[in-house]
């Protein structure tokens, strides 16, 4: 039995420590800071400090005059263990409370930073167990970062929502057109030339032979919202029953739904700034036309309601570009067609926020979106509403590189980096795959000043090489335009910690 309780001593004193140093290693990484500071502290927190406490302990002759008097009760070996697990202990409990929602975020995505570069077996099952051990903080991360909206969204209905878990659909997406040959070699530059143009966006709603559109959908308005009579304006109900009135086909009822949401409400961005929010009922969001994304919610669930359409409200986290990689408390809905779920967010289809202001710009990137995709930025807190088997653990949501919904409607496959966030020594080298000959610019800045382009060559298989001159964390921004010259919508960022100028 002294065997077995010394051996679990000696495993102690070894984890224990480890964990410690793992832990600061990772949150080094994570925040671009100085690994190595962090392994020397781990250095100094065993052995160091533990022998240092117990050579002070010694001092004076005191611990020797009493194991003269017989007064011993632990071993040197002993002591030594307990040292260590009260400074080490000490030690993780300080990160943890001082840094309880990155310790989680660190650990989930940069907890392997030794193990950057690996591809072998091995590496990839002390990856499974890294992340495996990860998860455990993911409770300390709940309870410090709870949804803003969550006292704000229309509560459903007890029964109201299929058990175990919704049916998803399957949205298909129109098949990308053989890449054409390269007649040429293709120039370097911020843009990578694709011929032929990319063919233009289709004017109608296509659907698939079981009766599902295709997405994207087109980014116009349904008839029925564009030219909506006052009359049938007066109040939510009105709303509703026009709008179902109008449209016999279930998707396009749906989508008239969103059309309207999105299309006659403005998002408070003043109330988003100073995290105070006014009511976000539906009614009060229909009479105001101003509400952050639970208003959004709640009024498509009412006019759904009034319509005949099952939507209900979802809460979770989501990911914007600019923000932090592990998202923040956000709104959006889900609804049931034919016997199927869809996910929508009419907030993120309504326009964007530039600084103090908002935006206005429809389009239809997030109705419909097939749930893979839609689960790259929105992590609902009920994982049933991921609408995908096996749904994502919080920490291979943040791990997904940061990349729209408009990246994947543009037929772009991201092969390299893996991660949403990767530490580089002078510059970053990026991998797409583009067979719809999209044409491709990329950027990098600091958030501080230092910003430049990066170069883009290729057709249907691009490469992006960022030389970074500086170190510090930047944000590498991806961005694409059917055509050569004009505006290019942003699709996606990696994060990247650079630890040597380029």
């Amino acid at each position: 039995m002294r065997w077995v309780l010394e051996t679990v001593w000696v495993m102690v004193v070894v984890v224990v420590p480890a964990l410690g140093v793992w832990l600061a290693s990772s949150l080094a990484a994570y925040r671009n800071g100085p690994v190595w500071l962090a392994v020397a502290c781990g250095i100094l927190l065993f052995p160091g400090l533990p022998v240092a406490w117990e050579m002070w302990s010694r001092r004076g002759g005191v611990r020797e005059k009493k194991l003269r008097e017989g007064s011993r009760y632990f071993s040197t070996w002993e002591r030594l263990v307990l040292r260590t697990l009260v400074v080490n202990l000490l030690f993780i409990g300080a990160l943890v409370a001082s840094f309880p929602s990155a310790s989680f975020a660190a650990l989930a995505t940069r907890g392997d930073w030794f193990l950057e570069g690996r591809t072998s077996e091995d590496a990839d099952t002390a990856r499974r167990l890294l992340f495996a051990t990860a998860g455990g903080l993911e409770w300390l991360y709940r309870a410090v970062r709870p949804n803003p909206y969550d006292d704000l969204l229309q509560k459903r209905a007890e029964g109201d929502v299929p058990s175990p878990e919704p049916v998803p659909v399957e949205l298909s997406t129109p098949e990308p057109p053989e890449p054409p040959p390269v007649t040429q070699p293709p120039r370097p530059g911020r843009a990578a030339p694709s011929p032929p143009p990319v063919p233009p966006e289709p004017d109608e709603v296509q659907f698939a032979d079981d009766g599902v559109p295709r997405w994207p959908l087109p980014a116009r308005l349904h008839p029925a919202v564009a030219a909506l009579p006052p009359s049938a304006e007066e109040n939510i109900t009105s709303v509703g029953r026009y709008l179902a009135q109008q449209e016999s086909n279930p998707w396009l009822r749906i989508k008239a739904l969103h059309d309207y949401v999105a299309d006659r409400v403005a998002y408070d961005v003043a109330s988003y700034r100073r995290h105070r929010y006014g009511p976000q009922d539906a009614a009060t969001v229909f009479r105001t036309r101003l509400s952050v994304c639970a208003g959004y919610a709640n009024l498509l669930a009412a006019l759904g309601e009034a319509a005949g359409e099952r939507i209900i409200v979802v809460g979770g986290d989501a990911r914007t570009d600019g923000a932090d990689l592990t998202g923040e408390g956000h709104a959006w809905n889900a609804a049931r067609i034919g016997g199927r779920w869809v996910l929508i967010d009419a907030t993120w289809d309504a326009g964007t926020v530039d600084g103090d202001r908002f935006v206005k710009r429809y389009r239809t990137d997030y109705l419909f979106t097939p749930p893979p995709v839609h689960g790259v930025t929105h992590f609902p807190e009920e994982s049933e509403w991921q609408l995908r088997a096996p749904p994502l653990s919080r920490g291979e949501f943040f791990r997904q590189p940061m990349m729209k919904a408009r990246f994947f409607a543009s037929g772009l496959e991201l092969v390299a980096p893996a991660r949403s966030q990767v530490t580089v020594s002078g510059s970053l080298d990026m991998a797409l795959r583009n067979p719809r000959g999209f044409f491709l610019m990329a950027d990098y800045d600091d958030g501080q000043g230092s910003k430049g382009d990066c170069r883009v060559e290729g057709g249907a298989e691009t490469t992006v090489r960022c030389e970074i001159p500086a170190e510090g964390s930047y944000r590498v921004r991806l961005y694409t335009n059917r055509e050569r010259y004009g505006t290019y919508d942003g699709v996606g960022e990696i994060q990247v910690n650079n630890r040597s100028g380029g």
